[in-house]
């Protein structure tokens, strides 16, 4: 076991065309990370349970609690030498801080905190709620040239995946303006898709557009976001239209 683990960890890294190799640490995003994270930091858990402190670790992410600022401090200038210097690893400088639980630099695993009435509660962190934003633009794309089906197939995936990671966090407001956005987005898909005059005039007809107004939108030159966003699509192919359709949105799942 410990010399498979030796050539796990002075394996090479692939970075692009580059081959790179690890001289020190773990691989990130290796499966072989949080395992052995989890092994090496289990004394830690030890030692700050010894010492009467309140923490949380995941893997090799950690916070531990302290009543004010300089017991903060006090902590930290403790605890950073038996890190170093028992255990031999190195303490993270950038990413080490000491803030309140509710400021906003504050990230742990992608969650930021606030105060409410009755305590602290959690929430998507802003640039993890930035990054699903991107994603979700990257997945619904309307350049990428693929199927409806394979559109919903990783929409379906994506929003399910990020929604129940964060499920239990207050996300009410982000995930009703996130979703409004995504179903113009959709909506802007099918009016790339149908792409002719005479394919949007059908198409339209089908929804139940009246001949007269199916042809005068069938012939509009304003842009695919406009038309997203117009009368025309957004009482034919409504929320419940597209859910029917098979399009999942995150309040589809946050419920």
């Amino acid at each position: 076991m410990i010399s498979l683990i030796h050539k796990i960890l002075r394996a090479s890294i692939q970075e692009g065309d580059k081959i790179i190799l690890c001289e020190i640490g773990t691989p990130q995003g290796g499966p072989v990370s949080p395992v052995l994270a989890n092994i090496m930091l289990n004394e830690l858990d030890h030692e700050l349970e010894r010492r009467g402190h309140c923490f949380v670790r995941y893997a090799d992410d950690m916070m531990v609690f302290c009543k004010s600022r300089k017991a903060a401090e006090r902590t930290l200038c403790h605890i950073k030498p038996y890190i170093e210097e028992k255990l031999f690893l190195k303490l993270n400088e950038q990413k080490t801080k000491i803030c309140r639980m509710t400021d906003m630099g504050l990230k742990f695993l992608g969650f930021g905190f606030w105060k409410g009435r009755d305590g602290v509660k959690s929430r998507p962190h802003e640039k993890s709620k930035a990054k699903c934003k991107q994603r979700l633009k990257d997945i619904t794309s309307r350049n990428r040239g693929q199927s409806l089906d394979d559109y919903r197939r990783e929409l379906r995936a994506f929003v399910r995946g990020w929604v129940n990671y964060f499920k239990f966090s207050s996300m009410k407001r982000f995930v009703a303006e996130i979703d409004e956005w995504l179903r113009r987005r959709i909506r802007q898909i099918y009016w790339k898709q149908w792409k002719r005059i005479n394919t949007k005039f059908k198409a339209l007809m089908r929804l139940g557009v009246s001949k007269s107004k199916a042809w005068e939108w069938a012939n509009t030159r304003r842009s695919y976001w406009h038309i997203a966003n117009s009368w025309v699509l957004s009482t034919t192919l409504t929320n419940a239209v597209l859910y029917n359709l098979g399009w999942t949105c995150l309040g589809d799942v946050y419920k």
